[in-house]
């Protein structure tokens, strides 16, 4: 790793239209796993001007049958969803509005050759729910064990969000992105060298003194959130630097489910499989094997046993556990990066990481994703059933696998 060097990532906000067409299909997954824990859910969002279209497919007891008819009262349930969701984010514009927006519903029936290779039976164990890659990462460079550059994005949207729904800066609308830049020495964050924040906002604060105050606020927020030793003559801002943001959301650029999978990750500071997360249920490895890899990524770094680690998974559509497990300590590790691959098939609890194990032991199988669409799928605090991959609760197995005593790293 070098010495010196800048890193940049960048988040975007809840009104963001492409984490608009992620929140509805995880809310659409969430009404689902509220009916029936064992639900498939593929359900794809596309928003654009005073639209919302849904597709995919789907089976589930009390929602639809394998013919394709819906439970009775299903149909307004999902369109009361999907204008909820909207109305919590804020969208009351006339280019999208949850009241008035044209709805399209096109969920199906599943794919009867994709449930037969999924579906368990009398001899055979749960099927992955399509091959793939799925990656996991943790770093010491923030508490959260993420990524810096990513953790500040996703945190100062996150509360110009919080001061919007409060009403302390009533010019914000819901549609956001952020993207820090930090010099890193030494494999350590040392100063914020960028900091752009582009904003929806109400008239009139693209000029004159609503626009200084916009910019005094948006810095206001930018120290609540950076440690104050990374911030100063060094940082430049870039706030609206294309000028007037007033036309936002879905009015002004089409938004679709699955297009930020690295904000929605890493931060591009990790490898990506490829496999966005919102809209499926979990037992489609591209979501709940990427949350296991982060799980173990997280409790090794939190076990002091690395300072990085990157984790792949692989999968086979149909056929039950991993065909590979890798781990990849970067040079930091304390211990040979095999010890830890050996030390994480050994933890019987993991149910050798298959998808039946895996969202047993993490208790995927409820209404928790709507929570996951906005600000990230990891960094975030492991409260109740919310964020189970966030735990730290393989720290004792890890380091007894791996055969050494470590303490837990300080950020």
């Amino acid at each position: 790793m070098r010495n010196s060097y800048l890193f940049t990532s960048e988040s975007v906000s809840e009104g963001h239209p492409d984490k608009v067409a992620d929140q509805i299909s995880d809310a659409i997954v969430d009404l689902f796993l509220s009916k029936d824990p064992e639900a498939r859910v593929a359900c794809e969002t596309m928003t654009t001007t005073n639209t919302v279209v849904l597709a995919g497919e789907i089976r589930g007891k009390g929602i639809m049958d394998t013919d394709g008819n819906w439970a009775p009262g299903v149909p307004e349930e999902i369109e009361r969803t999907v204008r909820e969701t909207v109305k919590r984010i804020g969208y009351e514009q006339s280019g999208f509005h949850w009241k008035t927006f044209r709805f399209e519903n096109n969920l199906h029936p599943q794919s009867a050759h994709i449930a037969q290779g999924v579906d368990a039976g009398a001899d055979k164990d749960e099927g992955a729910g399509d091959q793939g890659i799925m990656f996991g990462f943790a770093c010491n460079e923030t508490p959260d064990l993420m990524p810096a550059t990513l953790d500040y994005s996703h945190k100062i949207l996150a509360e110009m969000a919080a001061d919007r729904h409060s009403g302390k800066a009533p010019f914000l609308e819901p549609d956001a992105k952020s993207q820090v830049t930090l010099r890193f020495e030494d494999g350590k964050p040392a100063k914020a060298t960028a900091i752009v924040v582009s904003t929806q906002h109400a008239p009139g604060y693209d000029r004159g003194e609503k626009q200084a105050e916009l910019h005094a606020y948006v810095k206001s927020v930018v120290a609540r959130v950076l440690p104050a030793e990374l911030l100063g003559n060094e940082t430049v801002y870039h706030i609206n630097p294309t000028g007037s943001f007033e036309i936002g959301g879905p009015d002004g650029d089409a938004g679709l489910t699955g297009r930020k999978i690295i904000v929605d990750t890493y931060g591009g500071a990790a490898p990506h499989g490829g496999g966005a997360f919102s809209g499926k249920d979990p037992t489609k490895v591209d979501r709940s094997a990427a949350y296991a890899a982060r799980y173990l990524a997280k409790n090794i770094v939190a076990a002091g046993l690395a300072d990085r680690c990157t984790i792949q998974l692989a999968y086979a559509i149909g056929v039950p556990e991993p065909l590979s497990l890798y781990v990849d300590t970067h040079g930091t590790g304390k211990v040979d990066d095999s010890k830890l691959e050996d030390a994480i098939r050994g933890i019987g609890k993991l149910g050798r990481l298959t998808p039946r194990g895996i969202r047993t032991h993490l208790g995927l199988n409820k209404p928790i994703y709507q929570a996951t669409a906005a600000y990230g799928h990891f960094g975030r605090s492991a409260e109740g059933d919310l964020f189970p991959w966030e735990r730290l609760d393989l720290v004792e197995d890890l380091k007894a696998g791996a055969g050494v005593e470590a303490l837990p790293v300080e950020a």
